[in-house]
């Protein structure tokens, strides 16, 4: 019997696999997953229709279930339009699940091409696609030591 909220049982195999500093990305729907995967890296589909799931909803489930050292977003060009705007609004959502579950780590942008090169990193194990419809709305998740 688990006591976490993870349920799914291919994404907890994988993570039960997973050793200090695999690299997990919860990506959003316009995320190309099947063309930008690490060697090493299973993809799993969790996208039912638009907007379920959220990456927010994945990054709460899986923050009870795994140790996090590092919380990276895709980070947005400065010539991009949307770049004017500040952070994208999902950012606070992120912001207050991480904080919600009780851990102190800041997101830290990585600028998009080099967020594609550490997804193509040999230590990402998983991509959980979602249908999330939020913009810049890419999770990679780095994994940390169990302590207890």
């Amino acid at each position: 019997m688990l006591k976490h909220q993870l349920l799914h049982p291919e994404i907890s195999a994988i993570l039960a696999r997973a050793g200090h500093h695999a690299k997990v990305l919860i990506a959003d729907g316009n995320y190309p997953a099947s063309t930008k995967l690490g060697p090493n890296a299973t993809l799993v589909s969790l996208n039912l229709a638009p907007g379920i799931v959220t990456v927010s909803q994945v990054l709460q489930t899986l923050l009870t279930a795994i140790p996090v050292d590092e919380v990276n977003t895709m980070g947005i060009p400065a010539d991009d339009p949307y770049a004017q705007h500040g952070d994208p609004p999902v950012w606070a959502d992120y912001r207050k699940v991480v904080s919600d579950a009780g851990l102190k780590l800041e997101l830290k942008p990585i600028s998009k091409w080099d967020f594609y090169e550490a997804v193509a990193s040999p230590d990402h194990v998983l991509t959980i696609q979602t249908a999330d419809q939020s913009l810049w709305a890419n999770v990679l998740l780095t994994l940390g030591c169990r302590t207890n």
